[in-house]
């Protein structure tokens, strides 16, 4: 078990968490949608799936809570 605060020292071993990170984001983005029986079309799908920036997830994830229609989630205006 790792410890709290602990930082890999490999480049390899920062980018594999790193990229395990995005890809649970995406996938949180993509389960709350679902979760609240939103239909998500194949566009919003592919574009959240092919992000790597976790701050823009964050944000999705939020948004992903309170849109009423999938496609809001990209929309630039709001939080």
């Amino acid at each position: 078990m790792l410890k709290a605060g602990y930082e890999f020292q490999s480049e390899f071993a920062r980018s594999y968490v790193a990229k395990g990170m995005v890809e649970g984001k995406a996938q949180a983005v993509l389960a709350l949608l679902d979760a609240r029986g939103l239909k998500v079309p194949a566009e919003v799908r592919e574009r959240v799936l092919a992000s790597t920036d976790l701050a823009e997830l964050d944000r999705w994830i939020r948004r992903a809570a309170v849109v009423s229609d999938a496609r809001e989630l990209l929309t630039t205006s709001g939080s």
